[in-house]
């Protein structure tokens, strides 16, 4: 059953958070790897590949519907990173961001009554909940060590080893 013009228009703008998300995960492994971070820097570029197949899901679930989807312009903010916390505080403001957006799309669905959209969004956002708990228990233990280079490099080592 084919949705409603602003439900796809919602879910449009989706995709285009992920989108972006994916782009300033990329932006953020370049940091970590100017900066001899290998682990994060792979569990950043991880982190980018995912958010594509998040866009890909949304975009797979407007076409089974005979929806059309379009990506619009894809834009990232500029950042400064001058030290690692930055690096995973910008990416937890970001998933924040992508989750509220999911909050949204479940509003405009729910308004709409549109039950076939509900499987979908229902993922999102158990994966945002997961997301958001995930960088903010990274950026907790960058905190915790504070810019001690020894507990740095092992979180580096840890995400490296994570299989992500």
């Amino acid at each position: 059953m084919k949705m409603s013009e602003e439900l796809e228009a919602q879910f449009i703008k989706q995709i285009n958070r992920e989108y972006e998300s994916s782009f300033l995960y990329r932006q953020l492994a370049i940091e970590m790897e100017v900066r001899d971070l290998p682990g994060m820097a792979s569990w950043l570029r991880a982190q980018s590949a995912e958010e594509l197949t998040h866009a890909d899901r949304l975009i797979t679930h407007l076409t089974d519907r005979d929806n059309h989807p379009v990506i619009g312009d894809i834009t990232i903010p500029s950042i400064k990173v001058e030290k690692v916390e930055d690096v995973f505080e910008i990416a937890l403001d970001a998933e924040r961001a992508v989750s509220e957006g999911v909050r949204d799309l479940y509003r405009q669905a729910e308004d709409e009554r549109d039950l076939d959209s509900r499987p979908t969004i229902d993922w999102f956002i158990s994966e945002q909940v997961e997301e958001e708990a995930t960088v903010s228990e990274i950026l907790g233990r960058l905190r915790i060590v504070d810019g001690d280079g020894s507990g740095v490099l092992r979180i580096d080592a840890e995400l490296a080893s994570s299989g992500v």
